[in-house]
């Protein structure tokens, strides 16, 4: 049996999850960071919790006795992409990252692109007024000191009681969203910017194209450079490359 650890947290990773379910000689583990409190439950066998950075994920990879690694985690989850990557290279064990391709500016799209969290937010000092922030909790606080923007600040889960938060209303609700949600949400709560991570993927594209129908403007966040190494960009190139090293395990 070859055990596959599936770094998840993703609809890409739980459908990756599903898929390695039906194939003989293969047994697969997906691990969640636990920052959801609801998250959606894949098949195969789960663990929940961090793994105590590089050291913790190498005793684990070794204790668990794993044959294959599979970063499918977030594209913007860059520490756990660099510890998978270290710790798969200590292990030496063959590692994957699941790439989500990232959504590409087309005409009528109004975005101002940057690099960071905080750039973001300092490209709104002064060019917006009422702001749909779709970052996520564990970003919200860098927008904090914008006291004269009112935010509307879409999330899974709601922000800890102590985290700092930017004036304006939380709105808590998980994707996939439709175009037309979407749309409503902007001209009802009057918004004239929206800010987002380039995550790429289905679930949460519809905002895009409902701010480029009504000329809003997008300060998107570009994806982070992802660690060298083998990489496939969908489920059925992750499938091949798990065959690939089952055919050439001995016995097999």
């Amino acid at each position: 049996m070859m055990r596959v650890l599936i770094l998840g947290g993703t609809a890409e990773a739980a459908e990756l999850a599903a898929k390695v379910a039906s194939i003989q000689g293969v047994e697969s583990i997906t691990s969640l960071a636990g920052r959801t409190r609801k998250p959606s439950i894949p098949l195969g066998d789960l663990r929940i919790g961090g793994f105590g950075g590089v050291t913790g994920l190498v005793k684990y990879l070794h204790q668990m006795k794993i044959d294959l690694l599979i970063d499918a985690t977030h594209p913007f989850a860059t520490q756990i992409a660099l510890n998978a990557a270290h710790a798969a290279m200590e292990v030496k064990i063959p590692r994957l990252k699941l790439i989500r391709r990232a959504w590409e500016k087309a005409d009528g799209d109004r975005w101002i692109e940057v690099d960071s969290i905080k750039s973001a937010a300092a490209v709104l000092e002064n060019q917006a007024q009422r702001v749909f922030l779709t970052v996520g909790r564990q970003d919200i606080g860098a927008f904090a000191h914008l006291n004269h923007i009112w935010f509307l600040m879409r999330m899974i889960d709601p922000p800890e009681s102590t985290a700092l938060v930017p004036p304006g209303t939380l709105l808590c609700d998980r994707g996939p969203f439709n175009l037309d949600n979407e749309r409503e949400i902007l001209i009802n709560h009057q918004i004239d910017t929206i800010v987002s991570k380039n995550s790429g993927g289905d679930a949460t594209y519809a905002k895009i194209i409902a701010a480029r129908e009504l000329k809003i403007k997008v300060v998107m966040v570009n994806p982070p450079t992802v660690p060298p190494g083998e990489q496939a960009t969908d489920i059925d190139e992750a499938l091949l490359w798990i065959l690939h090293y089952l055919h050439d395990k001995p016995g097999a």
